[in-house]
């Protein structure tokens, strides 16, 4: 594992692609997603002032009704996939991303704003559930996760930049700018799947749409343990990185002044995450998934009580909250391709309809968890820190009844020696 190209680790179920070309392929896909929500972040203020909204956090709208649509999309988007193949689906989310795009310049008032964002989230519901089954159709346990976390550290970067790629698109155009260049990426992205990914789902292995073999694959992925445990915890940890995505536009400006510098102090945390993922991506192999992504969650418990201390105690001036943030990203980082592998492990049978419910039911918890704190910013940090500390919590505590109160397990080996997961 120390070599993530050897010829005898990488599966010959994405050729035509080598492993280099699969990894930015699947990472330029699920960038999709990232990159819809975060170069919004600096046009926030635009778009309040072209529609005449009065109440900042209504603007927060823009962000979660994308990832509402992204989170109910999930629901179909892996059964569809189980029954017609990766490619089909894969491709028409990607249409509707772009469609939505279009719509979204051209929106004539902020409820078609709201209903182009969130056809921009159902299209990458497809991106993302299609990935992930993607990846589980040709990798198991840690190579897996190996797998997914370099393709994390790619699009992990998305975040990083795309708040200062939206201020510079801004610098030359309006904020309707920001949704050509979406949609420019977009039809990039989908050309690119369509001349070079190939179909990773057998015909033989395809599943049919009945809803009583439906309904009984969710069951199956809903019973198990590791799987709906890891999805809740990983659905509650998202909760308090969406609830920062909200409100950073407003913290940074509001709070600590930054102005339209905010967009460099947003990039310096989010590179905490892509750092993370890029040594989960080396470290997985011999140390496994869960010893990296439990220590990862105690990490993320003890930098939210800290950061709730330091509210609480009004000490926490700009350079404490950057590295309190950049601390949470980091250990977000190590913990989100394992939990995502943890949760997939023992659902390949059925990998796009367990992909597609593991990404609703994380998806969904986050924004619940991240609206219900988002909107209760009042111009301070206490309602983050609190709703932060709390989800954190909720997670350690699911995590400690999935593993039945043992944290760090060693993983386990089959009897010819490949690697079984954690």
């Amino acid at each position: 594992m120390s070599d993530v190209n050897a010829d005898s680790w990488v599966s010959s179920g994405h050729r035509p692609m080598g492993f280099p070309e699969f990894v930015i392929v699947i990472a330029s896909i699920m960038a999709l997603n990232p990159l819809a929500m975060d170069m919004m972040l600096p046009a926030l203020p635009n778009i309040g002032a072209a529609f005449h909204i009065p109440v900042a956090n209504h603007l927060q709208l823009v962000l979660s009704t994308f990832l509402i649509g992204f989170g109910v999309g999930q629901f179909v988007m892996g059964p569809l996939s189980d029954r017609f193949g990766r490619r089909p689906v894969l491709l028409g989310g990607m249409a509707v991303y772009a469609v939505a795009s279009v719509l979204a310049v051209a929106a004539p008032s902020f409820e078609t704003l709201l209903l182009a964002r969130a056809l921009q989230g159902l299209g990458t519901s497809a991106t993302r559930v299609i990935a992930t089954s993607i990846v589980r159709d040709c990798y198991v346990g840690r190579r897996m996760a190996s797998v997914m976390s370099l393709a994390m550290m790619v699009f992990i970067a998305v975040p990083v930049i795309a708040p200062s790629f939206g201020q510079a698109v801004l610098l030359v155009t309006e904020w309707r700018g920001i949704f050509v260049v979406l949609m420019l990426y977009g039809l990039l992205a989908l050309a690119w799947s369509v001349l070079r990914l190939p179909e990773t789902l057998p015909a033989s292995e395809r599943r049919s749409l009945a809803p009583s073999e439906v309904l009984a694959a969710f069951r199956q992925t809903v019973t198990n343990r590791q799987t709906i445990g890891y999805a809740t915890a990983a659905g509650s940890v998202i909760g308090a990185l969406f609830a920062f995505v909200f409100s950073a536009q407003q913290v940074f400006t509001g709070i600590y002044h930054l102005g339209h510098y905010f967009p460099l102090a947003f990039a310096a945390i989010a590179a905490g995450t892509a750092i993370a993922a890029f040594l989960n991506a080396r470290l997985v192999g011999s140390l496994g998934m869960r010893v990296i992504s439990h220590g990862a969650l105690t990490l993320y418990a003890a930098v939210s009580g800290v950061m709730l201390l330091a509210v609480s105690l009004d000490a926490l001036p700009l350079w404490l909250f950057m590295a309190l943030s950049a601390l949470m990203m980091f250990s977000f980082g190590m913990m989100v391709a394992n939990f995502t592998a943890l949760a997939m492990e023992p659902q390949g049978h059925i990998a796009g309809t367990a992909s597609s419910l593991y990404g609703s039911i994380t998806t969904l918890i986050g924004i619940v968890v991240g609206m219900v704190i988002g909107q209760s910013f009042d111009g301070t940090l206490l309602p983050f820190s609190t709703g932060f500390f709390l989800s954190t919590l909720f997670s350690l505590a699911i995590v400690l009844i999935v593993e039945k109160g043992r944290l760090f397990r060693p993983h386990r080996r089959s009897a010819a020696g490949q690697d079984q997961g954690a």
